[in-house]
C-alpha cells in the first residue's frame, strides 16, 4: 500500500489562453527614454548598442528576500557603461508581473524580455515584452498558462534554440510502504512542459515516474527537486538538474545527515520529452539543479553543468556529446580559487568558454541575508579560475537569488549592490579580463539587484 508523503498534483487537461494583454502601466510616466548616441554616423564596422535591462527585487518582509515584487528599468549597452548615468528601478522601473520575484529570461540580442509570474492568482502566466527603453516594455503576443501543468511556482527557463522554446518542471513525491507498513521507496513524478515563446503556446507534456538504483531507493534517496532544462548541441536529449533527498528508511523520516551521492542529471528524449533516465558523476557530488540563474550550458559539442553543495567544494561537471558525465574533466572550484567550500550561486559563459561566475565560500563573511560572494572569471578549456577584485565585495552582497547576466559577444554585464544599498554594473571582457565600472544603480532600503537581461 501507500502512505502519501507529498500528494501529487492533479494536472488539468486544458491550455489556458488569453488574449492580447493590456497596455502596460509605469509608476513614473515623465522618465525620458534613453537612446543610443546617434552623433557619430554608423560605419560597417560599429555594432548598434543592444538593450540592457536591471533587474531589481523589491524587500517584502525582510531585508533581501525579494518578495515585494520586480521592477525592470533598461538603458542601451553604451550607457549601461557609462559611470555618469544613473538607473533608479524602484523609483521609475516597470512591474514585471509576478506576486513575488519574477522569473524573467531575454532573447538573445535583448529585444524581448520573457516574464513568468511566480506564485499568487497570476503564478504561472507566461508573458512577453518589446524592450522600447526605459520604463517600457510593449506587451507582445497573447498570454499563456503554464499553471495547470507545473503549477503557479514554475521552474522554467528559455532554451537555447534561438528563442524559440521554454522549458518548465517540477517534481512531487510519495514515500511507499510494503503489506507490513514498512518503507520500501519514495517515488519521483517528475513533469516537463516545453513553451512556444513564438506563439505563446503549450508545445509538449509528459510525466514520469524517475527512480534510482534499487540500493540507493532502499536507502532512502530520492529526487527531491529538479531545475534548469538544458539542450544538447544535437538538439534531441533534454538534460534536468536534480537534488537528491533521503530519508531515514527505519523511520520514513526525513534525514539531514547523510552521505552525499555522486551529482546526477535526468535525461529525456527531445522534443517528444520521452524514456528517461538518470546518469551519475563519480567525479562531483551533490547537488546539479541550481536556483534563481541558469546552472548549465552547452558549449563546444558538451554541456557544463555547476553543482552545488559539493563536500569538496563545487565543481564544474562536463556531459558528453554521449550523453554521458565526462569524469576526465576535473574542475573544482575550491583547487582552482586556493579556497574551501565553494558554493557556485550562478554564472554564465561566453562563446568563447571563459564564463562570469558567482560564488560563496566557508571564508564569506555573514551579511543581512546571509553568507554571500564574489564573483570569478572561469576558463572551461583551461579549467582556471580567478577572482575578480575590481568588482567590490561587501558582506551584504546578496547573489543567492541572483537571476541574469548580458553576454555580449565576448562581455558579460553583471549587477553590484549590496541589499539596501546603491551599487553599479560592471563589464567583464572575458578575453583581456578588463572590467568597466558602469551606470550607477539606484537602490531602496531592504532591497537588491539580481541582473541584467
Amino acid at each position: 500500500m501507500k502512505r502519501t508523503f507529498l500528494n501529487i498534483k492533479t494536472f488539468a487537461a486544458i491550455i489556458l489562453t488569453a488574449g492580447l494583454m493590456t497596455a502596460c502601466s509605469s509608476e513614473d510616466d515623465t522618465v525620458v527614454t534613453p537612446e543610443p548616441d546617434t552623433e557619430e554616423p554608423e560605419t560597417e564596422d560599429s555594432e548598434e548598442p543592444r538593450w540592457i535591462t536591471v533587474a531589481a527585487a523589491k524587500m517584502g518582509d525582510n531585508p533581501g528576500d525579494g518578495n515585494g515584487g520586480t521592477l525592470i528599468y533598461s538603458v542601451t549597452s553604451d550607457d549601461a557603461k557609462d559611470p555618469t548615468v544613473s538607473i533608479a528601478p524602484f523609483e521609475n522601473g516597470f512591474i514585471a508581473p509576478s506576486n513575488r520575484t519574477a522569473r524573467l529570461q531575454s532573447s538573445e540580442d535583448g529585444n524581448t524580455i520573457f516574464n513568468i509570474s511566480y506564485a499568487g492568482d497570476t503564478g504561472g502566466n507566461y508573458t512577453k515584452y518589446t524592450v522600447e527603453g526605459g520604463q517600457i516594455f510593449t506587451p507582445s503576443g497573447s498570454e499563456v498558462s503554464i499553471a495547470p501543468y507545473v503549477g503557479t511556482a514554475p521552474r522554467w527557463i528559455k532554451l537555447f534554440d534561438g528563442d524559440q522554446t521554454g522549458a518548465a518542471v517540477y517534481v512531487n513525491t510519495e514515500n511507499e510502504f510494503d503489506e507490513n507498513d514498512t518503507y520500501t521507496r519514495t517515488e519521483a513524478t517528475i513533469g516537463v512542459v516545453t513553451l512556444d515563446l513564438v506563439n505563446s503556446s503549450i508545445k509538449e507534456f509528459q510525466e514520469h515516474s524517475v527512480a534510482l538504483s534499487a540500493e540507493e531507493e532502499a536507502n532512502g534517496y530520492y529526487i527531491s527537486r529538479i531545475d534548469m532544462p538544458t539542450l544538447n548541441q544535437a538538439g534531441d536529449k533534454l538534460y534536468i538538474g536534480a537534488r537528491l533527498s533521503k530519508v531515514d528508511p527505519a523511520t520514513a523520516e526525513s534525514a539531514s545527515d547523510y552521505e552525499i551521492l555522486g551529482s546526477k542529471t535526468i535525461i529525456l528524449d527531445y522534443p517528444s520529452l520521452l524514456n528517461p533516465s538518470v546518469i551519475t558523476s563519480t567525479l562531483g557530488h551533490g547537488n546539479t539543479n541550481g536556483y534563481r540563474s541558469i546552472n548549465s550550458f552547452e558549449y563546444n559539442g558538451s554541456v557544463y553543468q555547476a553543482n552545488q553543495s559539493d563536500p569538496e567544494g563545487s565543481y564544474i561537471l562536463k556531459i558528453g556529446a554521449d550523453n554521458e558525465y565526462d569524469d576526465t574533466y576535473d574542475f573544482n572550484l575550491d583547487d582552482a580559487l586556493g579556497i574551501e567550500g565553494a558554493y557556485i550561486l550562478a554564472w554564465r559563459p561566453a562563446a568563447n568558454g571563459k564564463a562570469v561566475l558567482a560564488y560563496r565560500h566557508d571564508g564569506s563573511a555573514e551579511g543581512v541575508a546571509g553568507a554571500q560572494g564574489f564573483f570569478a572569471m572561469v576558463d572551461l578549456n583551461a579549467k582556471t579560475a580567478v577572482k575578480i577584485d575590481a568588482i567590490p565585495y561587501d558582506p551584504d552582497f546578496y547573489l543567492f537569488q541572483y537571476q541574469g547576466f548580458v553576454v555580449d559577444g565576448t562581455e558579460i554585464y553583471v549587477t553590484q549592490g549590496a541589499v539596501g544599498e546603491n551599487g553599479n554594473i560592471y563589464v567583464v571582457e572575458t578575453e583581456t579580463g578588463e572590467v568597466t565600472k558602469g551606470a550607477k544603480l539606484v537602490n531602496v532600503a531592504g532591497s537588491h539587484f539580481i541582473g541584467v537581461f
